[in-house]
């Protein structure tokens, strides 16, 4: 059984928020959308949430946060994923080294990494602390582990990070393990550096020599003289909207059906079994495209 909303979109995909806690300070952060977040969510809620989703036909989890990797029984969690859906991680990497094997061993697929910059100064500037060489190791550890592609979220911001475009290219150029994924911003927290991610797009479009269509978000990625690009842009675009298949739960216990709208989250704390079931359907059924 795969639940769909009322524009016909399957809903296969969940995204986990396991904590609103981060050893970073990003300068854009949206916290995936949680506001004065309640106690997170225990191992037993998750397992229980997990056991739904694979009833109701869910296909992959992506664990986010905040920092996933602060949860002291993520790996108990990321075991727990039952085998028939594939686990993921976006974190930012920081805490990979010396994680990352035992992630792969507990049945983790793969993960993203938030990388904006490959400067020293200029990551002390987005994320208020210094710990670029953490992420590097982290990344080189992730590959090593298996957990691959290796995804870079590289969100750009204007004046700051859209000249490193080309060393990005470079640092992913000839791996099968790297990818990069340039990133709209999502104008949160008062942060303004909105980008040219249009100009961008184009440019590496015009110097690509393949050009695919992802199936499932139905965007494009490029190939670029051995380096793999795709360019996410989730603001007024109504493709993005019409093939969104994702379903998230705050860290407090919310399912919140759009990550641009806070004022549709169903409460599915402390709920179990059927009751648990109903809720997840009810939220599907809250599901609409934010642009249209």
């Amino acid at each position: 059984m795969v639940l769909k909303d009322n524009f016909g979109r399957p809903v296969t995909n969940l995204r986990i928020s396991l904590t609103p806690r981060c050893n970073l300070n990003c300068i854009y952060c949206h916290a995936e959308g949680e506001v004065k977040p309640r106690e997170e969510l225990s191992l037993e809620e998750i397992k229980e949430i997990l056991r739904v989703a694979e009833k109701i036909g869910i296909k992959s989890v992506k664990f986010t946060g905040g920092e996933p990797l602060l949860r002291k029984d993520i790996l108990d969690i990321v075991r727990a994923v039952p085998r028939g859906i594939e686990s993921s991680m976006t974190t930012n990497g920081t805490l990979l080294p010396g994680l990352a094997h035992d992630l792969k061993a507990a049945g983790l697929a793969r993960v993203n990494v938030s990388l904006d910059t490959l400067r020293h100064d200029r990551y002390l500037q987005i994320t208020k602390k210094d710990l670029l060489d953490h992420v590097l190791d982290g990344i080189r550890e992730a590959v090593d582990a298996g957990l691959t592609p290796v995804k870079l979220n590289t969100v750009i911001l204007k004046g700051l990070n859209e000249d490193e475009v080309p060393d990005f290219l470079a640092f992913v150029r000839d791996s099968d393990a790297l990818i990069l994924q340039i990133i709209e911003l999502m104008e949160f927290n008062n942060c303004t550096m909105h980008g040219d991610v249009d100009r961008l797009e184009k440019e590496i479009a015009e110097n690509s020599t393949e050009v695919l269509t992802r199936r499932m978000h139905h965007r494009k990625k490029y190939c670029v003289d051995g380096a793999e690009v795709e360019v996410v842009r989730p603001l007024h675009n109504t493709e993005f909207c019409a093939f969104c298949n994702r379903l998230r739960v705050t860290s407090d216990g919310y399912l919140k059906p759009c990550l641009l709208r806070t004022d549709n989250h169903v409460d599915i704390r402390g709920k179990k079994g059927e009751e648990l079931e109903a809720l997840f359907e009810k939220a599907v059924q809250n599901r609409e495209p934010f642009f249209k």
